[in-house]
């Protein structure tokens, strides 16, 4: 049992403990919350009311078992009052600093400059940017803000950084996005693991286990990592290709399968379309030009090809390593068609899944923050999807703006075009490409608000701040990795001078004129999403508060219920979903009847609630007709390669103490003790022709920047590549070198690979 005391300046909710979920990364582990009495906990400062939360594991949540890493183990000490907001700040005019405000002024100034800006500019002057972190409620409810209230087509969200490459490769291949189309307890249960750039020892511990107990089990383990990372000396087999060469890589092994006569023909022929194409464009890259091109031995793709062929079940799991390349979507499609072409996918214990890093990141886009798309991830440009939401939303379909600019094209837009942002749940100063340059773009705004926890480096730019509650003082819903639709509950009373993001759009769509449809509780909010979500792709109806609770969640798509259509009690479902299965074991009996059931007199007969799909596309595809789609692609090189001025190759990437853009995590010491800042790791023989020394400042230049940090010399990277981790502003900021060159589909920048020449630095 992990014991945290928190002493804010607000009480707990209730005294009993309260089961809910870590604030952190996309497996949203359970845990409980107990309160911590008045006299039972030192105080944090002079002046604090003693009392708060402590965590409390929680086993019986299927996902963590019970398990939680050290981010999640100190969540409560980011509800301190030391470390956190606490009221309104408003920029004074005659003094330039941000002083604290009333909420009436705070939600007028805000209401001000949102409208005088698109009055004066036009309606797409005014933007919105929100984050993979909020919940399902508040991503919904942001979107619905934007489209409705400011009738702006310029909204997007930090989660465009996070999955958009695999999400459009899924949309591709499958006709639908879902992380993981199955639950990640069985990838403990496959055969062989193929884990394409990801460090999961260190981005998401607990899930660790369950590529532990595949190798007891007697599966197999590849890692396609450019540095030993934690996770690659797990392995049985580490490739290390050269940065931005994943594409290749696949590619490579697709024309070993062929060539090795490991074509699963019956189910290509069965269940896939465009197999010749994507054939042909694999036998262009035979074995040799690979190893050339990536720096992976022949015997190892030989090796890697047979032991993913010949374990009876396989899967491909990818992270941000493949997918934050201006050629992501394709490279995540070249892994899909590794996949597709050996019949593993659309089968128990296979299939390609996308390891998804943000809280939301699922949720997030499925419910309108994204540019390009409306709640239950239906499509803003068809004109059916646009129909349903507006009659849902009271409005007309012709009211509702189109596509907008994608995040960083919105981010690069501001302060010229887009003239006020209203920015919920994100830090793009430490996060985004080009930080540096995002940095002028905020400075260059009419007009900033945003809404957060802390005191971020872009809180601090803002005209006005607003202090938001936290997850353990609200509750909400979150999506997870596995498509698990999550039920996260207040422990804590938020403190006097803080409101929650939904009472925030609540009060200032009242401002601007909408007395109605945005109500600050969030279930009434979800019960709205579950009408708007119907019938689409990720659809929620079935989905209710209660059902959540009582069966630790329920995985989309859910519809509202399954209708018997045959004499033999065989079944269908109600929306066009690819239901696949049985629920698993954790799931109550399909014969017991579920909470929140529509009444008998609404439902046609013999249908019952509908149990949800843990497990997606075992009878078909979610395409027109119900086959996969391989894609037909080759590679090309990064958008930038090394030269004779830049001849390094920089990577970034998480570290296990920190998270994300760190705005949170730096606030707590235990963490900041873990990883007290940036690093830049390079190879031994790379410091020795430079003349670096361990711990001796290095600076990293690229055309863009230059961030500085000490040198962490190490034999687990490639002697052409350097890392650095991205938590930290400042000096050490990592992301004012990397690249924003886009891929053309998902529109994902190029945080993996960009070319640099590292320098001595002073001090």
């Amino acid at each position: 049992m992990a014991h945290v005391p928190v002493t804010g300046e607000h009480s707990p909710a209730s005294s009993a403990p309260v089961d809910t979920h870590c604030p952190y990364c996309s497996l949203q582990c359970g845990m409980a919350l107990r309160p911590v009495p008045p006299d039972g906990g030192p105080r944090d400062a002079p002046g604090d009311r003693p009392g708060g939360v402590e965590v409390v594991e929680r086993t019986a949540f299927p996902v963590n078992r019970g398990a939680l890493c050290g981010k999640g183990r100190t969540a409560p000490a980011v509800l301190s009052s030391r470390v956190r907001l606490t009221e309104p700040l408003v920029r004074r005019p005659d003094t330039g600093r941000l002083e604290p405000a009333t909420w009436e002024e705070a939600l007028d100034r805000i209401a001000e400059g949102l409208e005088s800006t698109g009055r004066a500019y036009g309606r797409d002057a005014v933007g919105v940017f929100g984050g993979g972190g909020l919940t399902n409620e508040k991503a919904y409810a942001l979107g619905k803000f934007a489209r409705v209230v400011l009738g702006t087509s310029q909204i997007d969200y930090n989660g465009r950084f996070c999955m958009s490459s695999a999400a459009a490769a899924h949309q591709r291949a499958f006709g639908l996005d879902r992380g993981l189309p199955f639950p990640l307890a069985d990838v403990a249960r496959t055969g062989c693991v193929v884990l394409v750039g990801s460090n999961l020892a260190e981005t998401m511990p607990p899930a660790l286990r369950y590529l532990t107990e595949l190798k007891e089990a007697g599966g197999r383990l590849i890692v396609v990592d450019p540095r030993r990372t934690r996770t690659a000396e797990q392995a049985d087999l580490h490739l290390a290709p050269r940065p931005g060469t994943d594409l290749a890589l696949a590619l490579g092994l697709l024309h070993l399968v062929v060539a090795e006569g490991r074509v699963d023909e019956e189910f290509v022929e069965r269940r896939t379309s465009g197999w010749p194409e994507a054939r042909a464009a694999a036998m262009a890259h035979w074995p040799e030009l690979v190893e050339r091109i990536t720096g992976v031995p022949v015997p190892e793709l030989r090796k890697a090809v047979t032991m993913f062929c010949d374990a009876e079940s396989s899967m491909v799991l990818t992270a941000r390593g493949p997918e934050q390349q201006s050629k992501g979507t394709d490279t995540v499609g070249a892994w899909i068609n590794l996949c597709l072409a050996t019949g593993r996918a659309g089968r128990p214990l296979s299939g390609y899944g996308c390891l998804t890093g943000q809280g939301n990141g699922q949720g997030g886009r499925e419910h309108g923050q994204k540019a390009d798309q409306l709640p239950g991830y239906r499509k803003l440009d068809d004109p059916a999807a646009r129909a349903h939401v507006a009659a849902v939303w009271g409005v007309e379909p012709d009211d509702l703006p189109g596509p907008g600019r994608s995040a960083y094209e919105l981010l690069d837009a501001l302060g010229r075009d887009v003239r006020a942002l209203l920015l919920m749940g994100s830090n793009p100063l430490v996060s985004a490409p080009r930080a540096a340059h995002v940095e002028s773009r905020l400075r260059s705004l009419d007009f900033l608000a945003v809404a957060d926890v802390v005191l971020s480096e872009t809180a601090a730019l803002a005209d006005v701040v607003l202090p938001v509650a936290q997850w353990a003082e609200e509750t909400g819903t979150m999506t997870n990795l596995e498509g698990r639709v999550l039920l996260r509950r207040a422990a804590l009373t938020p403190p006097p001078g803080v409101r929650t993001d939904l009472w925030v759009l609540s009060g200032l769509a009242a401002r601007l004129g909408w007395e109605k449809g945005f109500p600050a509780d969030a279930e009434e909010v979800f019960e709205e999403l579950r009408r708007a979500s119907a019938g689409g792709p990720a659809d929620y109806s079935g989905i209710t508060y209660r059902r959540i609770a009582e069966e630790d969640g329920v995985f989309w798509p859910c519809p509202e219920r399954v209708e018997r259509h045959d004499p033999e009690g065989a079944e269908s479902v109600s929306a066009d979903s690819p239901l696949a299965e049985s629920p698993p074991a954790d799931s109550p009996p399909a014969e017991s009847p579920l909470a929140d059931s529509p009444p008998a007199e609404s439902m046609n007969a013999g249908a019952r609630p509908h149990p949800g799909t843990p497990r997606l596309f075992l009878d078909r595809f979610a395409t027109d007709d119900g086959r996969a789609r391989f894609a037909p692609v080759s590679h090309r090189p990064a958008a930038e390669e090394p030269d004779a001025e830049y001849p390094v190759l920089l990577t970034t990437g998480r570290v296990l103490a920190q998270y994300q853009s760190g705005a949170q995590t730096r606030r707590v010491g235990e963490l900041n003790e873990a990883a007290p800042g940036p690093y830049v790791q390079l190879h031994p023989l790379l410091a020795e022709r430079l003349g670096v020394d361990e711990g001796a400042p290095v600076a990293v230049v690229s055309r863009r920047g230059r961030a500085v940090a000490p040198a962490r010399i190490s034999r687990d990277i490639r002697p052409d590549t350097v890392f650095m981790p991205f938590h930290w502003a400042g000096p050490g900021r990592a992301n004012t070198v990397t690249n924003p060159a886009l891929d053309p589909v998902s529109r994902m920048p190029e945080f993996k690979v960009c070319a640099v020449r590292l320098e001595p630095a002073e001090g």
